[in-house]
């Protein structure tokens, strides 16, 4: 008897290669290990870590930094803890099954149901998007000096443009995103190294203020 197939089982295209999927399954099984066996997983982990690495994210907590110290250093504390809860318990809904949340919620809830969890996940998901959508036209709009309006519609573009790659198998979206989040790397180490004269001259007040 032949073990199904991740396409098999979700009863629709495969998203991942066969070579992907055995891959995964030897690891699982313990056919497989070392640093190779890791690989076969590093593509989902670094389109995780993209939240993580969202800039907004980064000015937030430097913001908060600022101005409360590590009074809010809990709340990063318990974002993460849960975080790293929801994605566990995702991960093995998926091996278990083949199947994302979204499919098992619609296969085994009434109708009624489904439509509302969905209503209630776009308005989060819209909730959500709102300000990575904005500050990708605010961005193109400083970088190209494009107006706002083009600006978020580029955005919109690139984002469903994305989003159809998905057609095309998992592992051209994971090697898209891996590219902006080494980007995004590149740019902070870049950044750590700039100083402008407006950065030393704060730094000097600071300095003077003893605040450093």
């Amino acid at each position: 008897m032949t073990t199904p197939t991740i396409a098999e089982t979700a009863g629709r295209p495969a998203s991942l290669s066969e070579r992907t999927v055995a891959t995964a399954r030897g690891v699982l099984t313990g056919e497989r290990g070392g640093f190779r066996a890791a690989l076969a997983f590093s593509g989902p982990a670094v389109v995780a870590s993209i939240a993580y690495m969202d800039p907004g994210n980064f000015a937030t907590n430097i913001q908060a930094g600022a101005k409360y110290g590590y009074g809010l250093l809990w709340v990063v504390l318990l974002a993460n803890v849960i975080a790293m809860l929801f994605q566990s318990l995702s991960a093995k809904l998926g091996i278990v099954t083949g199947r994302n949340l979204a499919e098992m919620c619609r296969d085994r809830f009434p109708a009624p149901v489904v439509w509302a969890m969905w209503v209630a996940s776009e308005i989060a998901a819209m909730a959500t998007d709102l300000a990575e959508f904005l500050g990708g036209a605010i961005g193109l709009s400083l970088l190209f000096h494009m107006p706002l309006l083009a600006g978020m519609g580029v955005t919109a573009v690139v984002t469903y443009a994305l989003l159809m790659l998905d057609g095309y198998g998992f592992r051209p979206l994971e090697l898209i995103i891996g590219s902006i989040v080494g980007i995004i790397c590149v740019c902070y180490l870049v950044e750590m190294f700039i100083r402008t004269p407006q950065h030393r001259k704060e730094h000097q007040q600071m300095e003077r203020e003893g605040k450093l």
